[in-house]
């Protein structure tokens, strides 16, 4: 005789199964669809690029300026979704033995991912091939995935829910509402937006999944982990953003005095943090289901870690 098992949130395992179903999409068919992208067009939008803040910059120069951010916008995702990806497969084999639903949403997820990663290998070759020489992301992706990693589940599961709402912030308020942007920009965002939407709802179910096994110590351990993490990207961010503001410097056309180039890489931090680290740290959903986590004290020490970055 076969024992029925009864799983608490199997429905909603089930409704992210059929929202990853609806949405399917193949890299080639339906986002790039042989075309390239036009360097007389934005990529990334002011309102994640902040260029509208810096001052004495012509409009080649405000458009070259967001097609470095948005190069490195496409990079940093890129980054990311390796840790996810092995993230994602490690919480499947959780469910293995147990509820077969969450097990294939937690695989279809894991799968999502590995497609992100092509996409976004696909577009810094396709952007490479139109813009200037010069450009350099020189951080290894399985390096930081081993460091990111090796912090603690709660910790990583939290960094992960963090990213994919801002992710649904910046498409939904920032990406497609501009009509200045390429095209195929605009397309690679909505689709990975697409898968985003339901990877959120599980990320939300496995955090709080993970948090109800804490102990409080365990759980202050995670919270001491995620302001290392956070602390972790904004160095990222702030190596990439020199780089940028020399590439910047290298092939806008004029010359740049030193200066101007320090401004550019300041300007280009505070994109950054705005970008990676506030945007999530200030989404309304993400402060609700972190203060449901967490104690006033623990409150304190993120909202204090984050508030340097401001």
């Amino acid at each position: 005789m076969n024992a029925v098992t009864q799983f608490p949130h199997t429905e909603k395992y089930a409704r992210c199964i059929q929202l990853s179903k609806n949405v399917h999409w193949e890299i080639d068919a339906h986002v790039i669809r042989g075309r390239s992208f036009d360097t007389a067009k934005k990529y990334l939008p002011d309102g994640l690029s902040l260029l509208g803040d810096v001052q004495g910059l012509s409009e080649a120069e405000r458009r070259f300026a967001s097609q470095i951010q948005g190069r490195t916008y496409a990079n940093i995702f890129g980054l990311v979704e390796r840790y996810i990806t092995a993230k994602m497969v490690e919480i499947g084999s959780e469910h293995s033995l147990g509820d077969q639903t969450a097990l294939e949403a937690m695989l279809r997820f894991s799968q999502e991912e590995l497609k992100h990663q092509v996409l976004f290998r696909r577009i810094e070759d396709m952007m490479a091939a139109v813009m200037p020489k010069g450009y350099c992301f020189d951080i290894d992706s399985n390096s930081v995935a081993a460091a990111v990693l090796g912090k603690s589940h709660w910790a990583v599961l939290l960094l992960t829910l963090h990213i994919e709402l801002f992710v649904q912030k910046h498409y939904r308020e920032s990406i497609e509402p501009d009509p200045q942007l390429s095209e195929l920009f605009k397309d690679v965002f909505l689709y990975h937006w697409k898968d985003e939407c339901q990877h959120v709802l599980l990320d939300e179910l496995e955090v709080k999944r993970h948090d109800r096994t804490l102990s409080l110590e365990e759980r202050d351990r995670g919270v001491d982990d995620f302001i290392a993490l956070v602390a972790a990207v904004d160095g990222i961010l702030q190596v990439q953003a020199k780089a940028d503001a020399s590439y910047f410097a290298a092939q806008c056309g004029r010359t740049l005095s030193g200066g101007e180039v320090d401004t550019m890489a300041k300007h280009f931090l505070g994109a950054y943090r705005w970008q990676y680290i506030l945007s999530g740290a200030d989404h309304p959903r993400f402060r609700s289901i972190l203060g449901g986590l967490i104690n006033p004290d623990q409150a304190k020490r993120i909202e204090a870690a984050v508030a340097g970055l401001r």
